[in-house]
């Protein structure tokens, strides 16, 4: 089976540090791939945040997730700080892709744990419906 290989597009949003917790560790001893899409969930509020956003209220719409994509490139442990840069990806009329870099440092040396990307669609919750991405939101991810 062939995998997905996803590029990193050049529009830099947001580069921020998560440390792991120990409840992010799984059997193995090593980040679990649950904690992995709880913690870009956490990078993505957070940036919100840093626009006056949040899920609910992006810039006059919801957020929700439509796909996520992930490729696990290297183990993360207890107590690593995690390095994340999230980029802009396209935009659609009703939605927009946030991609994701995941590093960490491992003998003084950068290490790539992940990238992923999230297809994010504006959504009415009210309504149950789809709705256009806000002019306000999408100056900031596609300004073009």
């Amino acid at each position: 089976m062939p995998r997905i290989k996803l590029q990193i597009p050049e529009r830099k949003l947001i580069a921020l540090k998560i440390p792991i917790r120990i409840t992010d560790l799984n059997y193995g001893q090593h980040l679990g791939n649950d904690s992995l899409v709880t913690i870009l969930h956490e990078a993505r509020v957070q940036w919100l945040s840093s626009l006056g956003y949040s899920e609910l209220d992006a810039g006059g719409s919801s957020l929700i997730m439509g796909e996520l994509i992930v490729n696990y490139l290297g183990e993360c442990f207890y107590p690593d700080i995690l390095d994340i840069e999230i980029f802009s990806g396209e935009c659609s009329r009703a939605g927009f892709e946030l991609y994701y870099r995941v590093a960490t440092i491992r003998n003084d040396e950068p290490l790539i744990i992940a990238l992923a990307k999230t297809g994010m669609v504006c959504f009415d919750y009210k309504n149950r419906s789809v709705v256009v991405l806000p002019a306000d939101l999408k100056k900031h991810l596609c300004p073009d």
